[in-house]
């Protein structure tokens, strides 16, 4: 069950805060006695946990501790909510992520870890102090697991196999050729004309009437826990071309069949194609559920510089805002390109996750995402768009 982070977030503040005041007092077990009798923890085997985070407590003389911490089958538990090491040492308590987003690899009985059986177990020093750029520590620990949130257990195993098993990765990162090369740099000034052209209103109208035909459908579809369903729905509702599995997936929205039915989407760079006389445009559709904080993910880097290699090609997103504070409501809908300035800042370069044959993945920063569909802006500056895709061409 994904939970609204805003909640998660006050109870580690709360958690900081108290860990302060006995951080001298250098016993493990009187500290995990305090901790949870103050946040009401139950205790399952070496995992103290609640609705909002799962603790592991440690001990060591440094920072740079060695100790086994978690199995991964026990990390796969409490994956959906932050994991925080406690770590005691002499004279102070430092604090680290632990979820998989935040792990170089599995450590011990490792040579059986496969996607389907979760084997082994990390050390401290599996851990990783940093995460683009974001220390791993106290004051972080809520924007480190917001990255977390979006990829989950399930984004992180396939990298965690390959580095523990150092089996070749499947993949090969995009090369591209002196054509290909200056096709990409010349893409945010083929966005800008785009965003200005009658093509433009034509592909959002064509979204904004689909979100209109299914709002009801919609707004049912937002009450998913799962984040992943959630957003699979709603953007096969608003893009997808089954029109047997759009009925299917309606009628179980409304109640008159058991579950959803299966489906999956592919795994495109872009949920919805149009091809006009001058433009190639692939646009992904994203949900963001207005009271949550998460960072949904953005795009595969190598992917997004092959799609962009082509001559007319014209990359956007489509953001659907839905506010379920008040019975329901969509905020509003935005078409943007990916060089929009402030979306194109808000950009978290994910590249230890992706594996040793890529570039890797990127996230938004949420709370971009949400002044961004409130106050809508089509800014492009042109030269730091460039600057950004000569630095993903450079990774």
């Amino acid at each position: 069950m994904t939970k609204l982070i805003s909640k998660s977030e006050k109870e580690i503040d709360d958690l900081i805060a108290f860990l302060r005041t006995i951080n001298r007092l250098n016993d493990k077990a009187k500290i995990a006695n305090l901790v949870q009798s103050e946040f009401s923890l139950i205790l399952d085997r070496s995992v103290y946990y609640n609705d909002n985070f799962a603790l592991r407590f440690s001990t060591s003389e440094s920072e740079n501790f060695g100790n086994t911490v978690l199995s991964l089958s026990a990390l796969q538990k409490y994956d959906d909510r932050p994991v925080i090491i406690v770590l005691v040492m002499p004279s102070d308590i430092k604090l680290l992520l632990a979820n998989t987003t935040l792990l170089k690899k599995i450590s011990h009985s490792s040579h059986q870890l496969t996607r389907s059986n979760i084997k082994g177990s990390f050390n401290g020093s599996d851990i990783s102090r940093e995460l683009s750029g974001i220390t791993n520590e106290a004051k972080n620990l809520v924007k480190l697991f917001r990255i977390h949130q979006s990829i989950g257990f399930e984004g992180n195993l396939e990298r965690l196999v390959e580095n523990t098993t150092n089996i070749s990765p499947s993949g090969k990162a995009y090369i591209p050729s002196k054509s290909d090369y200056e096709n990409i740099l010349r893409a945010p000034n083929r966005a800008l004309k785009f965003m200005k052209s009658k093509e433009y209103q034509i592909l959002k109208k064509e979204l904004d009437d689909k979100v209109e035909q299914f709002r009801d459908q919609i707004l049912i579809a937002s009450l998913i826990d799962n984040v992943n369903v959630r957003g699979r729905v709603i953007e096969y509702l608003i893009t997808g071309e089954d029109e047997e599995l759009v009925k299917a997936i309606i009628l179980s929205l409304q109640g008159k069949s058991l579950g959803l039915p299966t489906f999956k989407t592919e795994n495109t760079l872009g949920d919805f194609e149009k091809t006009f006389e001058k433009y190639l445009t692939a646009t992904d559709v994203k949900t963001k559920m207005m009271v949550l904080h998460s960072n949904p993910k953005a795009y595969n880097i190598d992917k997004i510089l092959q799609f962009l290699s082509q001559e007319k090609s014209v990359f956007m997103f489509y953001f659907v805002g839905i506010d379920t504070s008040a019975n329901g409501r969509i905020s509003n809908t935005v078409l943007t390109s990916m060089f929009q300035k402030d979306l194109m800042d808000s950009t978290i370069l994910l590249k230890h996750w992706a594996g040793r044959n890529s570039r890797g993945v990127t996230q938004f920063e949420g709370s971009v995402l949400h002044k961004l569909i409130l106050d809508p802006k089509d800014n492009i500056v042109e030269s730091e768009a460039e600057s950004y895709l000569m630095k993903l061409l450079d990774l």
